[in-house]
């Protein structure tokens, strides 16, 4: 009965119904990326990657380029839930997915992005196809997923496995158009800082932010929803706060809320440990194999 209302409260946030079966199939295909992937592990993790995502998609927003083409050509304002629903089996497809399923979503993206050009707030032009503009929105939303994994699930993860993650997630980011992207955590942070001369916080990002902030819910799942909101908006970099003109959270205020996630977390992750991660591995190594239920029990 708890699993089901926690599968409830999670489809608040980004929709989907029903087990991936999907990913079952055909037997042995690694995908992409691989189970040894730092993506894998990563990825895994339902809590820390919804509170990425939306730190991510606030840093996005503050790119004028990157946010005309949600504003012109996206369900972004009038259904939130449906675009992150696609944009989460967008990252589970191509992290989890077997190869001809990765492949067709990547040239979904990729074909979509073709058709989407225009103006910007400013009268610039812009198109999502633009690597400038992939390479933002790649290096916010890696970054936001490890440094949400960071926090909420693995903070003692060596260097050179956060390293690892980003050169791995660089053949996404690559096949949907993004180049020389960087290969270390500090490179990557590097990579943003250069991007902050173009970021600008008017009237569109104002509204994004807004929503995100006030990501709307059903009264049962509210107090779940907003705390997963709330910990997005701790996710951020400092350097964003005056951006968005929030001042930087206090220690006690990150701590409080950490501890509330972590509380909630456990109910979450024993909820959905039959999710897309469990069938992938079930894919690799069968449905009896020690190492594919061992790995799908720790994630």
């Amino acid at each position: 009965m708890v699993d089901l209302f926690i599968q409830q409260m999670v489809r608040q946030l980004v929709g989907g119904s029903g087990p991936p079966t999907a990913f079952l199939t055909p037997a042995g295909d690694p995908g992409l990326l691989g189970p040894d992937s730092m993506p894998w592990e990563v990825h895994a993790d339902f809590m820390s990657m919804m509170i990425g995502g939306i730190s991510s998609l606030v840093l996005q927003a503050l790119h004028p380029g990157a946010l005309a083409g949600v504003w012109d050509h996206s369900s972004f304002r009038t259904d939130l839930q449906g675009r992150l629903g696609r944009t989460a089996f967008f990252i589970a497809a191509t992290t989890y997915g077997p190869t001809a399923m990765a492949n067709q979503m990547i040239d979904k993206v990729n074909r979509i992005h073709g058709h989407i050009t225009g103006t910007d707030e400013f009268g610039k032009p812009y198109s999502a196809s633009d690597p400038h503009l992939l390479n933002w929105v790649h290096l916010t939303e890696t970054s936001s997923f490890m440094r949400a994994y960071l926090r909420y699930r693995n903070p003692d993860l060596a260097s050179a496995e956060i390293d690892r993650y980003f050169v791995e997630m660089r053949c996404i980011g690559n096949r949907l158009g993004a180049i020389d992207l960087p290969s270390t955590a500090l490179a990557t942070d590097q990579a943003i800082a250069a991007y902050l001369p173009e970021l600008h916080y008017g009237e569109r990002a104002r509204a994004i932010v807004t929503l995100l902030d006030e990501y709307p819910s059903s009264l049962h799942s509210r107090p779940f929803v907003r705390l997963v909101s709330k910990a997005g908006f701790l996710n951020l970099p400092d350097w964003a706060y005056p951006l968005i003109d929030r001042k930087v959270p206090s220690a006690f205020e990150r701590n409080a809320v950490q501890s509330a996630i972590n509380l909630i977390a456990k109910p979450v992750r024993k909820a959905l440990q039959n999710g897309v991660a469990a069938h992938s591995y079930r894919r690799i190594y069968g449905l009896n194999s020690n190492k594919g239920k061992s790995h799908a029990a720790e994630h």
